[in-house]
């Protein structure tokens, strides 16, 4: 696999700085049932990398002493650890609100039959991935089948209320371009998936998230390889907007990795491009309080492009 971050380090994209913090985003750890071309994780079956009962621990103090809204579960499939369940217990109890960054199809493998369920109990917010709302699309992103297991789990899902009229459940889906391109404006977009999905296979959902492809791991690599990564970059940088400084989400998230160390965000945690704080080359989650945070640089590379084009984009969808 082709190395990117030598291709972003030298940057010329704006100074940043934190604001106070809003969202702990954890990555539970890199194992995954799937193994998407886009993946800025590696993500993929194989891994081994995944979050202790020790950490999880960790973040639930953290959680409980620094007064976070949301928690934010990622992975790879952030499920398949085996203290995710323990760990969105607890965060509902202290009144976080928790999402559920999910590949829909872990609901249907073996040993979770019941997750959706329980899911719908602690009513945790679904943020699932469907990349396109046509079948060969999904599939040769995601991998043959794919599309046809995540209808049947947006309908397991439309059972229990998520995605619904007047329902507390909710499910927003997420959308990437299958290549090298902008998203699409993400209004319209949204409409267009719901009345597809409604159309075709009579499923529902609350809201559509367009997030750009980042030029890095799996999906960088595959740009070297094309020799189309230079024009990528070019891409995101032509179609920046000011604008979109103000709500990038690393003024007010807080990434953490399996092991517990931070990361302005998850793609500076893909790049290894740690925190600065108080010098140290790496800081834990239990070394550190969410004020200490406040007016810390953020660490910017060229791929922070990808992030302030066009309209924007984050893990909550574009930013303008």
């Amino acid at each position: 696999m082709h190395a990117t971050l030598p291709l972003l380090e030298i940057s010329d994209f704006p100074s940043l700085y934190r604001d106070r913090l809003d969202t702990l985003q954890v990555n539970l750890g890199y194992r995954c049932n799937q193994q998407c071309l886009h993946c800025h994780v590696n993500a993929n079956p194989k891994r081994k990398e995944m979050m202790t009962a020790e950490v999880i621990e960790d973040v639930i103090r953290f959680l409980s002493n620094n007064s976070i809204k949301t928690l934010d579960l990622t992975g790879g499939a952030p499920e398949l650890n085996p203290h995710f369940r323990y760990l969105v217990t607890e965060a509902v109890k202290l009144g976080v609100h928790v999402m559920d960054r999910c590949n829909l199809t872990i609901l249907l493998e073996p040993g979770q039959e019941d997750l959706a369920d329980f899911l719908a109990q602690h009513q945790v917010e679904v943020v699932a991935s469907l990349p396109c709302y046509l079948e060969e699309n999904v599939d040769g992103q995601r991998g043959k089948g794919v599309f046809e297991k995540s209808i049947q789990a947006i309908r397991l899902l439309n059972r229990l209320g998520y995605g619904m009229a007047d329902s507390r459940h909710t499910l927003n889906l997420v959308y990437n371009p299958v290549g090298a391109a902008l998203p699409p404006a993400q209004q319209a977009l949204e409409s267009d998936y719901k009345r597809e999905l409604a159309n075709r296979f009579g499923i529902h959902f609350n809201r559509l998230f367009t997030l750009a492809n980042m030029p890095i791991k799996r999906f960088g690599s595959q740009l070297v390889s094309q020799g189309t990564f230079t024009e990528y970059l070019n891409l995101l940088k032509s179609s920046y907007s000011d604008a979109n400084l103000t709500t990038v989400m690393c003024k007010s998230l807080l990434s953490v990795d399996w092991r517990g160390y931070l990361y302005d965000c998850d793609f500076n945690q893909m790049l290894d491009l740690p925190l600065q704080q108080a010098g140290r080359p790496y800081t834990r989650l239990n070394e550190i309080n969410a004020a200490q945070l406040n007016g810390l640089p953020v660490i910017v590379a060229d791929h922070c492009y990808g992030c302030t084009a066009g309209q924007g984009s984050s893990c909550g969808g574009a930013l303008s």
